[in-house]
């Protein structure tokens, strides 16, 4: 088993009637709905550092030499752009 530490959580008796709650209807310990609460915070924050800095890296016109290798410039049948649709998007 992993080791795991303690730690005294206070919360508000709001905050912890909600957790209570929910945690109810998800069927899982009180512990258990924290638990997954704060990993999905902290993969969402890692997640959001790790696209900063790949944002970080790239060089603005990069994309287009990608673009510019990618397929033939023509649609396949069946995937154009309907009839009119550039020029009703273009003020959006």
């Amino acid at each position: 088993m992993a080791t795991v530490s303690n730690y005294a959580l206070r919360l508000p008796v709001s905050l912890m009637t909600d957790v209570k709650a929910l945690a109810e209807s998800d069927t899982v310990s009180v512990n258990q709905f924290i638990v997954v609460a704060v990993a999905e915070k902290v993969a969402a924050l890692r997640e959001r550092r790790y696209f900063e800095a790949r944002a970080a890296r790239a060089a603005p016109g990069d994309y287009q030499s990608v673009l510019a290798a990618a397929g033939q410039p023509e649609a396949i049948d069946g995937d154009e752009l309907p009839e009119g649709w550039l020029e009703a998007t273009a003020g959006a």
